[in-house]
């Protein structure tokens, strides 16, 4: 899988987009986002299926609900999984390398989890109600100004705060901070991790570095995921994996995915993702 973007400049650059202008995207970079999409791989195995809606009929697309979020879009893609181990962070990982894509392009996008009509939704992109459908984003040109809603909702959620290195990297135990010092080549990937969006802006990933592996953790919110079927922030720590390993690639270093829990103490409501370990 090729990524073909700078990835530092995709993360400092992308943000969610709410309000769209009707700047129409040219075919030829059409076609480049779905050759994209055609190569997307994950580190964890489920199959990711993507799908695209693509309405230009502005009363058609107020059938559609985003709980007045979106304003302005008439492009959309979904993405669908089968409910299975590592089902809903590989899903995080595949669209956040599209999201990052389509930063690069200079085209905005927006995670949508919790705040998008499945049934209208699924209905139009013709989704199969026996796969799990956690996400979709809509895609276009930004417009100038952002809506009022937009302003209020990034300002509830301090859309650009991000939680601080001691908070969420961790040496030997969650009783010792990882810093930015003794992270060394690996200062950047983690610095790209926590760039990352995050449902709500949670962030709910923590890290921790024992004997040479980094292991990946989810800092569940209480009662945050009750009103699905699916623990909805295991995204989120399929977004982390994605910016930590390109970051990681985009500096030579080889390292793969596996499931390898080391059984530490863990605070509470921490749970085991899965770690990664460097290729020598």
């Amino acid at each position: 899988m090729k990524i073909g973007f700078n990835i530092e400049e995709a993360v400092r650059k992308r943000y969610s987009v709410r309000n769209y202008s009707d700047i129409e995207i040219s075919e030829e970079t059409m076609s480049s986002i779905k050759e994209f999409i055609d190569d997307l791989s994950n580190p964890f195995g489920p199959k990711v299926t993507f799908h695209y809606l693509d309405n230009a009929n502005p009363e058609e697309n107020q059938k559609l609900g985003t709980y007045g979020v979106i304003k302005g879009a008439n492009r959309y893609i979904g993405t669908t999984i089968n409910d299975e181990p590592l089902a809903l962070e590989a899903l995080g990982y595949e669209m956040e390398l599209l999201m990052l894509y389509l930063a690069s392009k200079g085209l905005g996008t927006c995670w949508l989890g919790g705040t998008f009509d499945r049934e209208s939704f699924a209905a139009a992109m013709k989704v199969d109600k026996v796969e799990l459908f956690p996400a979709i984003t809509p895609y276009g040109y930004p417009a100038d100004k952002k809506h009022m809603k937009e302003m209020a909702m990034r300002t509830l959620i301090k859309a650009d705060q991000r939680v601080a290195w001691d908070k969420i990297f961790f040496e030997d135990s969650f009783n010792s901070p990882l810093t930015e010092r003794n992270a060394g080549d690996y200062f950047f990937p983690l610095e790209m991790l926590r760039l990352g969006p995050s449902a709500s802006n949670k962030q709910p990933w923590r890290i921790l570095l024992r004997e040479g592996v980094f292991h990946f953790y989810e800092a569940k919110e209480p009662s945050y995921s009750d009103r699905f079927t699916y623990d909805i922030q295991k995204i989120d720590i399929g977004i982390a994996a994605a910016h930590f390993d390109l970051a990681a690639k985009e500096k030579g270093i080889k390292g793969e995915f596996a499931v390898e829990d080391p059984k530490v103490e863990l605070p509470r409501n921490v749970l085991y993702s899965f770690s990664w370990r460097i290729k020598k």
